[in-house]
């Protein structure tokens, strides 16, 4: 377990304000305990810092995990968001989508959003930027990145792809070995 060096930091960031922008102070500067970011096996593991101070106390090939696993480095060096983070920037997301309840089904079955799916979107959402899927009773299912702007969205046919499927919390089945 170590800190972020400045190119994994740099990294790391730039994807997950993605999703949440600015509003990654929140999750280090919180009144209730100081928290950090810490890698440890190619994860970036979200922990308070008292945490990290007894877990220094565990051997490295001992330690299997920490606090909440962000995501992964892979190894050309790009990072990708995990699920397992879904509960913290569903806090602070800038964008959501929410999905009506025949479309539930299908994205957490890894399959893409399209139209015909979805149920409100953030006004002025651009195309390519990272959005929270939401269920209409306001459960967040996942996280993508948007295919269309939110004015192109309402040109397309009901088939069209909307957000890509980057995550969801049906990965906790389906890939429950390789997740943490």
């Amino acid at each position: 377990m170590r800190p972020l060096t400045e190119l994994e930091t740099k990294t790391f960031f730039e994807k997950l304000a993605k999703y949440i922008g600015r509003n990654i102070t929140h999750l280090i500067d919180r009144g209730d305990e100081t928290y950090c970011f810490r890698l440890h096996r190619d994860r970036v593991y979200y922990l308070s810092e008292s945490l990290m101070r007894k877990a220094t106390s565990v051997g490295r090939d001992q330690l299997v995990s920490l606090g909440i696993c962000f995501g992964k480095f892979t190894k050309t060096g790009k990072f990708r968001l995990h699920v397992t983070c879904l509960d913290y920037i569903a806090q602070y997301a800038k964008h959501k989508v929410w999905i009506k309840p025949n479309g539930e089904m299908p994205f957490l079955y890894g399959n893409h959003v399209v139209k015909a799916h979805i149920g409100r979107v953030t006004e002025d959402t651009p195309e390519h930027q990272g959005v929270i899927v939401y269920s209409m009773t306001d459960v967040p299912l996942g996280f993508g990145v948007t295919a269309r702007s939110t004015s192109d969205t309402r040109k397309l046919q009901p088939t069209a792809i909307i957000v890509f499927h980057q995550a969801d919390i049906g990965e906790y089945l389906r890939q429950e070995d390789t997740l943490f």
